[in-house]
């Protein structure tokens, strides 16, 4: 969701009003995905780098994310949303950290889609703890060294319980991953576009899944087989 702090620029305002404009759009793309029978929605919201912003920046990122919990409950419980958290959580304020599982537990039931916050997430990190969970178990024998493979090393990491991602939208024209989810998006087809994030709507959400849906995913094999 890139994009915020230019658009509150373009417009001489302060970057806060950019990423309070941009929760407009968040709660528009997730209304968007359960209404369209998306089961899973990632949003990369905070990553281990944006750590290192001006203080006042990250401060008001994270006073607007807890506000933004209280104020969206109700909708992620009247659309049936289940909401998921990944990244070193640890690390977020400790009331950002309370509101934050005060929700996921309040929509633990909820079965219509799963909305997952990235937050102080970090995709080499990520990494980086599941081979240091691995290499634990391998040295106290719980598991063999021959014994790992994808999928042991997809159970360690904090996406665990989440399928591996078939589209990635990236807005505001950077055509980067930025360090998010490397592992879990060997197959997935990119989508960047120049639309700034608090200008982002369903109109632009259904324009990428338009394109997804023209792409051919052979995942290694040739046209044919896949025919």
């Amino acid at each position: 969701m890139d994009g915020n702090g230019r658009w509150a620029k373009q417009k001489g305002m302060l970057r806060a009003i950019g990423h309070e404009n941009g929760t407009k759009s968040v709660r528009t793309t997730v209304e968007a995905c359960a209404k369209l029978g998306i089961p899973n929605l990632t949003l990369y919201a905070f990553s281990t780098e944006n750590w290192n912003r001006p203080k006042l920046e990250v401060d008001t990122l994270m006073k607007l994310l807890v506000s933004s919990l209280k104020k969206e409950i109700n909708t992620l419980l009247d659309n049936n949303i289940k909401l998921n958290a990944i990244g070193c959580l640890d690390a977020l304020p400790k009331k950002v950290y309370k509101e934050l599982q005060e929700v996921i537990q309040q929509t633990s039931e909820n079965s219509r889609m799963t909305l997952t916050l990235a937050l102080s997430y970090g995709s080499r990190e990520e990494l980086i703890t599941a081979v240091k969970k691995i290499s634990n178990k391998v040295k106290n024998n719980i598991i063999s060294e021959e014994s790992i493979d994808q999928s042991v090393i997809n159970k360690h990491l904090y996406t665990h319980n989440l399928p591996d991602v078939d589209l990635l939208i990236r807005t505001s024209g950077e055509q980067r991953i930025s360090n998010f989810l490397l592992w879990q998006i060997a197959y997935a087809e990119l989508y960047f576009t120049p639309v700034l994030w608090p200008d982002f709507t369903e109109q632009h959400l259904s324009e990428a899944i338009l394109e997804y849906q023209k792409r051919e995913r052979r995942f290694g094999k040739t046209s044919e087989q896949i025919s």
